[in-house]
Order: C-alpha cells, then structure tokens, then sequence
C-alpha cells in the first residue's frame, strides 16, 4: 500500500432542505431499493447495512468493488436522510479504504455515479483513501501531535541494500563483536583465512541486511518496539540469538532514521495513531466519520486495522486507550481488540487471495479471525456468486482449492505446530439466470480449459502462438488476453520469442513487466546527467545515446562508433567528414543537453529531462517526484556531485515508486491486445483468454532455497526464521517456535501462498484457461537454455486427472 498521495475527499454538504419532504424522502427510499433489488445477494447484505460492524468474504468475480460502491452509495445517501429527519448540523462522512491508488480511483469513480444517476444527490458526504493516504492525511493535520514536519522529513523506501540498512549492519557488528563471531563459526569452522573473509562478506551484505529489512518491516507494522523484540528474544534458546540480532539491527535503524530525518512508510501509520492517542484529536477524526469501508482486508497489516477500528469506534474514551496501548504496552494490537459492536466497519476480501504475506507483513489471519468474530454474532456476509468465468473455470478453480486443502491439510496433521490450511473453505457458484451482470458466466471458449504437456519450453512457445493466432483472427478489436507468469525473467523471455509472431498479425505485445514499471525514470535520467556532468567518458556518452535509442528521439544506429571518439562526435572539426543525417541528429540532440546544463538552474534539470525524453503523463509525475525527492536531499549541498550522488544511491539501492495513472489497468486489459503480466500483478484484473504456462514444482509451490554461499549459518535463512518467530508471538502461540519450527512454518506459508497465487491466477479468465507444464525447463530462468526434466505443479496433474476431456495431446 504504497501510495501515499492518492487522497478522494468529498466533503458532505447539507442538502435538508431538498429531502425534507415526505415525499422527497419516499423517492429517495425508492431509490435506494432499486440499487438493492439490482445487486445480487452477497452484496445486497452488504447494501443492507446500517451500522455496527460487518465482514463480507467474497470469492473472486464476485463483484465485490461493484457491491461495495452501491453499498457506499446507500450509506451515505441514509445519512442524508438521518440529517434531514433530524434536522442534525452534525454532517459526518464515510470514509472508504482500498488497497491502490488505482483501485481508489475506481471505487470512487463508481460511488459518484450512483449518487448522480441513481440517487439524483450531491457526488459528497465521502472520502477514499490508499491506507497510508489516509494516515498522512491524518498526521499531516496534527504535526505537534504526530511529530511529522512533512517539510523536513524524506520518506524512503529502503531496500536490501539500502545505505542506511548497510550503516544499520555495520554500527550492529561494531556494537555485538561476540553475537558477530558466533554467526562467523557457523556450524564450523577450522580458522582458515580466506574462507572468514568470504564469510565476512555474506554476512555483511546478504544475510544481516537481509534479516534487518525482513524483521523492520514486519515488527514496525505490527507496532513491535525494538525492546519487545528483545524481551522475546529471551523466550527463545537458539545458539545465534536470532530475535536478539534482529532487534539490535532495528534499534540502530531507528536510531539512524531520526537522526537523519527519514521516514517510512510504517512510520505514517504510527504518526497517525499517535495522534489519536490524544483525546481531543481522537474526538474530532471519529466525529467526521460515521463509518469505514475497507476493501482488500485480507491485505492489512495488524496496525493498518487498528487505526481503521479507531476511526469506526463509536468508543471514543475506549477506542483512544486501546490506540494507545498499541504503542507503549507490551501487548499486541490484535490481542486488545475493541468491542465488536461499537465498530461501525465493514470489511470486505477475500483469505482465499491473500498473496503478499511472505513478502509483506500483510498477514491474513486478522481478516479470518475478523469474519470468525462477525460469524459468531451473525455479522458475516458471504459473496460466493461470481459471473467472471464460464463454469468449467469456475469448476477448475474450486477443485484447485480443495486438493490442495485436501493434500496439505492431510500432511499437516503430522506436524502439532502447522495447523491451518491454505485456503479459507469456501465454493464459487455461478450466478442466478437473472443475474444484472451482462453476459455473466459467458459461454466457453472451445473447451474452456486446455491443459498441455510440451515437450519443453519452445514448444510451449509453439502451442502458445497457434493458439493465440486462432483466438485473436476472428475479431481482434474484441479480444483480450493475458499470459501470466510467475516471475519477470519469464516474462521478458516469453515477450521476445512470441513478439515475431505478434508483429506478424498485428497484435500488440504489452510486456508489463517490462514496460509499464516506473522505474527506468530514475536510471534514465541518471544516465543523461552523468553524460552532461561527464560528456567526454565513452561509457556516459554510450549509455544515454542507448537511452535517446530507446526513448526513439534518435535514429538506431552503433553507437559504439560514435561513443569511441565523444569529441569528434560532439564537436567535429571543420577538416571532419560530414556527418551522417543520423549521427548528426544524435550529436545536435547530445549538445542541447550540454546547454542545457550549463544555462539552467540545477533544480529544473530533471524536469526539462524528462521533456526531452517526450515522457507520457505519468512518466512526468514520476520524475517531477524524483526531482522534488533529490532537491530536497542535497538542500544546502546543491551541486552537480550531489545530484548524481543522491540518484546513485536511488538507483541502485532503493525501490522508487512510480506515480500512476487512473486509467493504469486498462492499459492491461486493452483489446487486440496479448498482455504479459505476473500472476501478483493480475490480482483484480481479467480477461477472455488467459494463458498459465511453466507449471512447476519448483516454482508453484516452489521451496526455501538457501544460498550456497550462506549454508555455513545453518540449513534455513535467519530472516525468515525471525518473521515465522515473530509472527508466532503475534498471533498468541504457546511459545515461540524454535528454529526447525520456525523453518518449518516459513515453508508452510511460502507452500500455501504460493497456491493461492495459483488460485488467483486461473481465476481471472473468462471464456478460456490455457495451462501448461513443459516436460523440459530451466531450473534458474536466469538461464533460459539450460533445460532439464522439471516435475509438474502438484495440481496440474490432479486437474489432468479432474477434467480428462480438457488435456490437449
């Protein structure tokens, strides 16, 4: 949830005296019950809400943004009348809260027209939010309160490599010498001099760094201190103690973000529970509120829920004590709920597609426990109708999640500590004949579902291609597919060997991966300075003629002939052979930036860069980010080596966030158009056709790997031993697992997320589920020719087995 910007603010106007009547208030109670009577059951409880707390499980297709908008809509529209009738001056709004920026816009979108054309009301009375959009709008309006002088603070994003989790490292092992040895000797060790220095130098670039970003994220989001880390470090008796490493590491983060005056994206939750800590504050963010929408809730990190349960607390005083007791007890946010029943939340996702908590601290056992409590007090809405697939998808999906609970509910039974399955039981059912959905559960396309056995991946390629050309002939300008893939190194493998057979009959290759990502802003714009602080380097001149090529505002040409000699090739002499019409374009271009550096003021460089490159819209909020984000960096330092120091350092250490576009998803889902994406980045989309290729067990569900380089710790990671010990002692276990359990239980959620992947990934085709596992594959896709015998996905031949009539010789 990354998106900090995006805010939808609506403020609610009064409009009594146009409902006032009674018969304005029957037309607008008629109104309400034709958007009711319009939706399908699951989400006309949903519509049917009016207060307390509500939890809403929806399967996938099942339109849960539809029926969260109409019940929105609804909502708000009640409120008017509540108004009205009362002739209140207290106007409150609702707040809703969604995963990204883009779905934000949605939503909103969606919500606006009901209340324009349905409702005939004023498009007010709500505000949409990303969570951490939310927290920053909630902090940045009590800055004494949550001590964030936006001004003066840097929001970073720090990676692995990041150069304040490298410092972070370095200051641990200055300050613990003799925890430092211990994780030196390993398993063993007989003193030999070369092999201490490699050893050195894994610990201090791969697995300390690796422990301290893993361990940060996940306690900060859980509003874990560094010394509740180290009081559970005692509970534990491994012989590096791991908890206590891994809190040592988070304290000198800590401390080095305040000194330095950064932030992250957990310190603006934390900055906005601070603020309601105080009552007063409290008492005027819950009076503007009179309820809270979430969807994605499966997603939600424990401290992300709770400022979601203060805000829909009608508890103040409680609600305020609680907040508190996050931040400076000892005690979990999860274990001090507040009272059901003085939460005006709903809360809507679904466990089954919860993808992100082996990476994030996104943890999808607080959503089960949520809709467990709601089931009990009968609080709990199912959405198990879905009109997305035809019903042979529907049926392949359902059978997926049943033998994979089937399978490893079976094998954990063995193991006391691994006890829950990896789905949530649950059934998607095709919806009523008189479904409002148009062309619900659309008829099949051929089979609806084709499974293949290639030989190996180039004739995984083939069958691809011919099934692609028959599918797009008849009416391209209607047809929309997807070939997801697990991971980007086979996407940018696939996009090259099917773009001969794209270009040929005119079908657009959108490799998401490759060229939706944001990220070549900063390295671009990097590789232009360096040329102009630098113009006479072959490599700097090379590398951003390569990005002029790329960007096409130069003909393609060798461009090592011309980096070769820069000063021929800027400046020729009057002796010099005319240039080339392209050399001669590429040389007027590479002098107008040169100008350019010289007759600007540094801090519009990036942004008359970013003119030349002819960036789209969202490229240009990109780099207007990154130049606010360096000028504010090198403030008081303004110079060309500062610069291209701070650049550096993004680049090469830090995930920069694109700014993105409203309209992002259609760009992926665009006719006449084949999109290569990943499965974590189809979640919410869905389209005719879609492809699953590389079906293995290598990578669904795939295993821990550790490192050869770092095997002398032991046979498991250090940092995923921590979170599976951590989030143990969040979720109130009996003790804290030790490291075998703990190894273990990181494998159980990596197996079991891996198939829900799976499960989100066929469910986001409509009319065809093309599927595949080639005989031959790589092990490592970083190596796409070295083939050897790869078995199958587990599921795979279970479906093979299923559905007989749809294996394809």
């Amino acid at each position: 949830m990354s998106d900090t910007n995006f805010t939808a603010t609506v403020p609610l106007q009064s409009v009594s005296s146009e409902i006032t009547q009674p018969s304005s208030i029957l037309s607008l109670q008629a109104k309400i019950l034709a958007i009711r009577n319009g939706l399908r059951q699951g989400q006309q409880q949903m519509a049917d809400w009016i207060s307390g707390p509500l939890a809403v499980s929806a399967v996938p297709g099942a339109g849960k943004s539809t029926g969260m908008a109409a019940a929105a809509a609804i909502a708000i529209a009640r409120q008017y009348e509540s108004l009205a009738l009362s002739r209140s001056a207290v106007h409150r709004q609702l707040v809703v809260v969604t995963f990204t920026r883009s779905a934000a816009a949605n939503i909103k979108a969606k919500i606006r027209k009901y209340l324009r054309e349905d409702l005939s009301l004023p498009q007010t009375g709500f505000a949409v939010y990303t969570l951490h959009g939310l927290a920053l709008n909630i902090a940045s309006r009590y800055p004494d309160l949550s001590g964030l002088e936006l001004e003066n603070l840097t929001l970073i994003t720090p990676s692995q490599s990041h150069r304040l989790i490298r410092t972070a490292v370095e200051q641990w092992i200055n300050n613990n010498p003799e925890k430092y040895f211990r994780l030196l000797e390993g398993q063993q060790f007989d003193g030999e001099e070369t092999e201490r220095l490699r050893r050195q130098s894994v610990l201090r670039t791969e697995v300390l760094p690796d422990l301290a970003t893993t361990v940060i994220h996940e306690a900060k989001s859980s509003g874990l201190s560094p010394e509740q880390l180290q009081k559970w470090s005692q509970q534990t008796a491994d012989e590096y103690a791991i908890l206590s490493i891994a809190a040592g590491l988070y304290e000198q983060y800590q401390n080095l973000m305040r000194s330095r005056d950064f932030i992250d994206y957990d310190d603006m939750i934390l900055a906005a529970l601070r603020v309601l800590e105080n009552n007063s504050a409290r008492r005027i963010e819950q009076n503007q509120v009179f309820a809270v929408f979430e969807d994605e809730a499966q997603d939600s990190s424990p401290l992300q829920t709770r400022l979601l349960e203060i805000l829909a607390s009608d508890s103040v005083e409680e609600a305020g004590e609680q907040g508190k007791n996050i931040l400076l007890s000892t005690q979990h946010a999860a274990q001090l709920p507040l009272p059901l029943t003085a939460l005006n939340l709903v809360r809507v996702g679904d466990p089954n597609q919860a993808i992100n908590s082996t990476f994030t601290p996104a943890d999808p056992i607080y959503f089960r426990q949520f809709c467990e409590e709601c089931d009990r007090s009968e609080k709990l809405a199912t959405m198990n109708q879905a009109g997305r697939s035809t019903r042979i998808i529907i049926a392949a999906a359902n059978f997926a999640l049943e033998w994979v609970n089937s399978f490893y509910g079976a094998k954990n039974q063995k193991s006391a500590h691994l006890v829950s399955s990896p789905f949530r039981s649950q059934t998607i059912y095709p919806v009523s004949s008189n479904d409002p959905q148009k062309n619900a559960n659309p008829a099949p396309e051929g089979k609806g579902l084709e499974l293949y056995t290639p030989r190996d991946i180039h004739h995984t390629v083939e069958l691809l291609s011919k099934r692609i050309v028959e599918l797009f002939a008849p009416d391209p300008t209607n047809t929309r597919a997807a070939v997801l893939v697990r991971e980007n190194r086979q996407g940018r493998w696939l996009a090259e060997m099917l773009a001969p057979v794209c270009k040929e009959h005119k079908i657009t290759l959108y490799d998401v991966g490759e060229r939706d990502r944001r990220s070549h802003v900063p390295q671009e714009i990097l590789a232009l300075l360096q040329f102009c602080d630098r113009p006479h380097s072959p490599d700097y001149l090379k590398a951003a003629l390569e990005v002029l090529v790329q960007r096409q505002l130069v003909p393609t040409q060798d461009l090592n002939a011309l980096a070769s000699l820069p000063e021929e090739f800027l400046y020729p002499g009057p002796l010099a052979a005319a240039q080339a019409e392209p050399v001669e374009k590429a040389a007027h271009l590479c002098r107008s930036l040169l100008r350019a550096r010289l007759e600007l003021p540094l801090y519009q460089l990036i942004s008359f860069l970013a003119l030349t490159l002819n960036y789209d819209q969202a490229e240009l909020a990109t780099a207007d980010k990154l130049a606010e984000r360096v000028n504010q960096q090198i403030a008081g330092n303004s110079s060309m080596g500062a610069m291209l120091s701070a650049l550096s350092e993004i680049v090469s250490s830090e995930r920069f966030e694109p700014v993105e576009t409203e309209d992002l998803e259609a760009h992926y889902t665009r006719t006449n158009q084949l999109t290569i994406i990943t499965m974590h980045k189809a979640k919410g989309l869905d389209w005719d056709y879609v492809f699953i290729p590389f079906l293995h067990e290598n990578l669904i569900p795939g295993r821990f790997w550790v490192p050869p380089q770092s095997q002398f710790v032991g046979d498991f990671t250090l940092s995923e031993v921590a979170r599976a010990q951590i989030r143990a002692a969040l979720h109130g276990e009996l003790g804290i697992p030790d490291v075998t359990q703990a190894w273990e239980q990181a494998k159980h959620l990596k197996t079991a997320e891996e198939y829900r992947l799976l499960y989100v990934a066929m469910t986001r085709a409509k009319r065809l589920l093309w599927m595949s596992a080639a005989q031959k594959a790589p092990f490592t896709w970083s190596k796409p020719d070295n083939l050897q015998e790869q078995a199958p996905c587990p599921v795979f031949p279970a479906l093979k087995r299923q559905f007989p009539e749809s294996v394809e010789v």
